[in-house]
């Protein structure tokens, strides 16, 4: 990809309310970690643009795997922290030798989604964990996984099923984005039924309809506020899905 795509990208990653709020509620579902004595091993599949790694890099030693040569390249030039690249279906890495597998919105790109699974738990050591967000619900199907390459959205006993089919626990597992839910759905049924046509053209990228501002700010407010809930109740509609599973 042209790296301008990724200049324009890494902004989004930093300002939209979307990626702000979703980084407030993985500080929730993380706070656990971050008491620990030594700093835990991680590894960040599918990074983009870095901006999760210098995120996580407060937790332990962050690694980033991405399948994308451009993108490796780019985040170079925003973040110091050691980048490899990779497949999620054949991680280059031994068995057991981390304590974190973060796939921010990644395993629904996968055709062999119990293969990536697999390989997240191979990597994790015992007593590890694997932190992943999917898309939820094929109602909301919409411009945002088109543009996405998406191959599926999940429901949560999908997700479930997935997961412990490969040997994980699950310690966490949510619908997020759930405040926000009716409004994106009215607004993804309604296209779909108008039977929206880009004539040809790729469609546009949710994330370019909202601007830095006091609506993004209370934005991410509402949506990081989530995170509260979340880490006590499953919650029961949402735009995503959080998943936080530990290798036994």
């Amino acid at each position: 990809m042209d790296q301008d795509f990724f200049a324009e990208y890494a902004v989004i990653e930093d300002t939209h309310w979307w990626f702000r709020g979703r980084r407030k509620i993985f500080e929730r579902v993380l706070a656990p970690m971050a008491a620990r004595d030594e700093p835990m091993r991680i590894l960040d599949i599918g990074f983009g643009t870095g901006a999760m790694l210098t995120f996580l890099a407060r937790y332990g030693a962050v690694i980033g795997m991405d399948m994308s040569a451009e993108a490796i390249r780019f985040a170079r030039t925003r973040c110091d922290r050691p980048m490899l690249l990779g497949d999620i279906t054949k991680v280059p890495l031994a068995d057991g030798t981390l304590d974190l597998v973060t796939a921010f919105d990644i395993v629904e790109h996968v055709d062999d989604e119990q293969g990536a699974l697999a390989e997240l738990a191979r990597v994790c050591k015992p007593g590890g964990h694997v932190l992943l967000t999917v898309p939820a619900f094929q109602l909301l199907w919409g411009n945002q996984d088109v543009v996405s390459h998406h191959k599926r959205r999940y429901r949560l006993g999908q997700l479930q099923r997935s997961v412990e089919g490969v040997g994980l626990r699950i310690v966490t597992l949510s619908y997020f984005n759930s405040l926000l839910f009716p409004i994106v759905a009215a607004v993804r049924v309604a296209r779909r039924l108008r039977g929206e046509s880009h004539d040809g053209e790729m469609p546009k990228s949710d994330f370019t309809m909202t601007k830095p501002g006091l609506v993004n700010d209370t934005l991410t407010h509402v949506f990081g506020a989530e995170g509260r809930l979340l880490t006590r109740w499953r919650l029961p509609v949402g735009v995503s899905l959080l998943c936080l599973a530990e290798r036994t």
